[in-house]
């Protein structure tokens, strides 16, 4: 695959990725009483995130998502697939949901859009993955940029 079909694939991605995360964050913060919580005093509390740690959270993966994109386009490969790899955490940190009691018995449509986020951030970090190694540079190259 070349660096401009691996855009194309990468701006699907995204796309479906941004769109997930949003109703998942606007429904994590405008309900959050609704999703289950940690008990006071154990671990878990405390390292589970607050509102408003929720909403600020989706803005700084999000730059971080929209920063990939820009690297990438610009073939800052290395740069774009570590931008890309933190912008996934906004989808992988979905799994902490499952680590509170009571995460399986939220409503279906929950369940169904925190589980979508967790797929889009397994596939972006894939994505990442693969565009550091497909598109790093060879030895030729390094070795005439020196």
């Amino acid at each position: 695959m070349d660096t401009r079909s691996a855009l194309r694939l990468l701006l699907g991605l995204m796309g479906v990725a941004v769109a997930v995360s949003v109703v998942h964050y606007v429904d994590n913060t405008v309900n959050y009483a609704d999703y289950p919580q940690a008990d006071p005093g154990t671990a878990l509390a405390a390292v589970s995130p607050s509102q408003t740690v929720v909403a600020a959270g989706w803005f700084i993966f999000t730059a971080f998502g929209v920063l990939g994109v820009w690297l990438f386009i610009r073939g800052r490969i290395a740069a774009a697939a570590v931008a890309i790899a933190v912008y996934s955490g906004s989808g992988l940190v979905g799994f902490g949901h499952y680590a509170v009691p009571g995460a399986t018995d939220m409503v279906w449509w929950r369940q169904a859009h925190v589980i979508a986020d967790i797929v889009c951030g397994l596939l972006l970090f894939g994505f990442a993955l693969w565009a550091a190694v497909a598109f790093r540079p060879s030895r030729a190259s390094r070795d005439r940029a020196r």
